[in-house]
């Protein structure tokens, strides 16, 4: 694999109940590398920002792609992560040779492409695009806050936290609830009682 050029694919935002799913694709300079690289879960916000940014300025290419609640609710969460790195491959400016996937399911890419379960723990490219992944989909969870306040999203970016969920039984479902979610398919189901 020496001297190919790889990208790493990776995706955030599968377990939570609102918000969209977000993937990115990077394919890492060798001439630049960059220490510190980690998946994002194991790193703390500072750092993940931090990491963001030179991955961002040494990478050969980066690029985001994101599946919609309308498209998680209406293909699955599986489906719809594919999705989103499928077009995060798809915005690379640069073609790679070979693209290394965190998981147990390869995305339509158009290179070959190889799949690898935990590959976010040992894979620097991986590891690259769960970073740049996990900052874009917070920095929007933070946003959408500011428009629906009193759900959280600044402080749990969207999972199911018993705060959430008691901000759904007083607030009920925004347009940014992925319905077929089991506590929001469960409100809508009390809401037709």
């Amino acid at each position: 694999m020496m001297g190919l050029r790889i990208v790493g694919l990776d995706e955030v935002g599968r377990g939570p109940i609102a918000g969209p799913v977000v993937a990115a694709a990077v394919i890492l300079d060798r001439a630049r590398p960059i220490t510190g690289l980690k998946d994002s879960k194991a790193l703390s916000e500072g750092n993940r920002r931090r990491l963001d940014e030179r991955i961002k300025h040494n990478a050969t290419a980066w690029a985001i792609g994101r599946a919609e609640v309308e498209e998680i609710d209406a293909l699955n969460i599986l489906q719809a992560s594919l999705l989103a790195m499928s077009r995060a491959f798809d915005r690379l400016k640069v073609s790679p040779e070979l693209a290394l996937v965190d998981g147990n399911r390869l995305p339509k890419v158009s290179c070959v492409g190889r799949w690898i379960v935990k590959g976010d723990q040992f894979v620097g490219a991986i590891q690259a695009a769960s970073i740049i992944a996990k900052v874009a989909r917070d920095a929007e969870m933070i946003a959408l806050d500011g428009h629906f306040p009193g759900y959280g999203f600044a402080a749990h970016k969207g999972y199911p936290t018993l705060k959430h969920r008691a901000a759904l039984s007083v607030l009920g479902l925004t347009p940014h609830h992925r319905r077929t979610f089991a506590p929001c398919r469960s409100m809508l189901a009390l809401e037709t009682l």
